[in-house]
């Protein structure tokens, strides 16, 4: 890896990948096709990107209990207990509506209420996650969705993985549909034959399915635009250049346009680190994956202080950042945009990618300045709820009449002004 000096002229924020004129126009082009024809669209989109040559897009019941069956039971028991966890924690995320009453008898309050459907898109292609089926399925249990739906890409073979069906049966989903890329993001947006659409889409994925996401933002909520993985770490010299070299790598095997950024104090951690990240480098199964991402996004970077790594962090804003410092815990108290925050050298990224209960669809190229992890609040509505008594119309209706010719707006004011005591007194 690269080694290079901080200073006060260089930026390292994440550019956010837009995606090229002929992507835009590819993405566009599907969803139209998928909107005009449907399922017939599916199945050729299908068979033109994911080699599988389908008769029905759903997976059904048999298939889930087989994949069951052939699943490692160990794994399944790992799975659960994952799930678990991730449940546990988002349980503490949810919200009761509020009431405030007034002496005059009016009222002013918020209701909550789950959205009515869900469509989790759940990533295929050089790598299955069973992670993001539990990631995204139980935020959206917890926070009462009824309809949540789950779709992802097959395999040459027209099956889902076994890993991604048994998880879907450990949290109880079985509507299942096989489709991937920008094609099931339209199918959920607008609906086909066999899939009725949905109100929310969550889950990340690659290129076109970020930029299918965007084009169809508005007609359905989506949760975010994800981007490459990213992971940054801070780190003095007492972290092990091995341990960190291989949190770099975890994320670097993801995609190679993923980005690992060392941010240290010590020359001495940066340069053993840049070899040991070559040595693991060269074992990695993903290597032909990691290499570029290495090669072209990543870098360590060498500050005078610590206080020049927090304020470094705080400007690249990662998805993931670890703290692997001598008083981690006061580092990370000082850290103002993450993703996620994982403190200390036994809290490598990987643990909350499966097994915490924090979760892992979290914001990337910087966008963690302002916005946070999938959670139940992705998955719920907060409705303002207004009732006037007579008396509270009464105190009220001239101040509001002032405000609305204030703008201009007439009419508001008549509205206001249009419930007369007479009127109401012949009642």
């Amino acid at each position: 890896m690269k080694v290079t000096r901080l200073s006060s002229g260089i930026s390292i924020r994440r550019t956010i990948a837009e995606g090229t004129e002929q992507q835009v126009t590819a993405v566009k082009a599907i969803i139209q096709e998928v909107k005009d024809y449907g399922d017939e669209a599916m199945f050729r989109f299908t068979e033109k990107w994911d080699g599988a040559k389908l008769t029905s897009l759903r997976v059904t019941e048999e298939e889930i209990s087989q994949a069951v069956d052939r699943f490692d039971p160990q794994l399944l028991v790992d799975l659960t207990e994952a799930a678990a966890n991730i449940r546990k924690y988002h349980e503490s995320q949810q919200q009761q509506g509020y009431r405030l009453d007034n002496e005059d008898g009016s009222y002013v309050a918020q209701r909550v209420t789950a959205i009515e459907s869900a469509g989790l898109y759940v990533p295929g292609g050089t790598a299955a996650y069973p992670s993001s089926v539990l990631m995204n399925v139980i935020p959206a249990q917890v926070a009462g969705v009824p309809r949540i739906v789950l779709i992802s890409p097959p395999s040459k073979d027209g099956t889902l993985s076994d890993g991604v069906l048994a998880s879907a049966h450990i949290l109880g989903i079985t509507e299942v549909y096989k489709s991937g890329g920008a094609q099931a993001i339209a199918a959920l947006a607008y609906g086909t034959e066999s899939i009725a659409p949905v109100d929310k889409i969550t889950g990340p994925g690659n290129i076109f399915v970020a930029l299918a996401k965007r084009e169809v933002n508005g007609d359905v909520a989506i949760d975010m635009i994800a981007g490459p993985s990213e992971i940054a770490i801070i780190a003095d010299d007492t972290a092990y250049a091995d341990e960190v070299a291989a949190d770099l790598l975890s994320q670097a095997e993801h995609d190679p346009l993923a980005s690992a950024v060392l941010l240290t104090t010590s020359k001495k951690l940066a340069d053993a680190v840049s070899k040991q990240v070559e040595k693991q480098l060269a074992t990695l199964p993903r290597e032909a994956i990691a290499s570029p991402a290495i090669a072209n996004h990543s870098m360590i970077y060498l500050g005078e202080t610590m206080q020049e790594l927090i304020t470094a962090a705080d400007q690249l804003a990662p998805e993931h950042l670890e703290i692997m410092t001598d008083d981690a815990e006061a580092v990370a108290e000082k850290i103002h945009h993450a993703g996620a925050i994982f403190i200390g050298r036994y809290s490598s990224e990987p643990i909350g990618d499966y097994f915490a209960g924090t979760n892992h669809v979290l914001p990337t190229n910087s966008t963690a300045r302002f916005s946070s992890a999938l959670s139940v609040y992705d998955f719920i509505k907060r409705t303002s709820i207004i009732r006037y008594s007579q008396k509270a119309w009464q105190n009220n209706k001239e101040k509001i009449a002032r405000l609305a010719r204030l703008e201009g707006l007439e009419g508001h004011a008549r509205a206001v002004e249009s419930r007369s005591w007479k009127k109401e007194n012949e009642q």
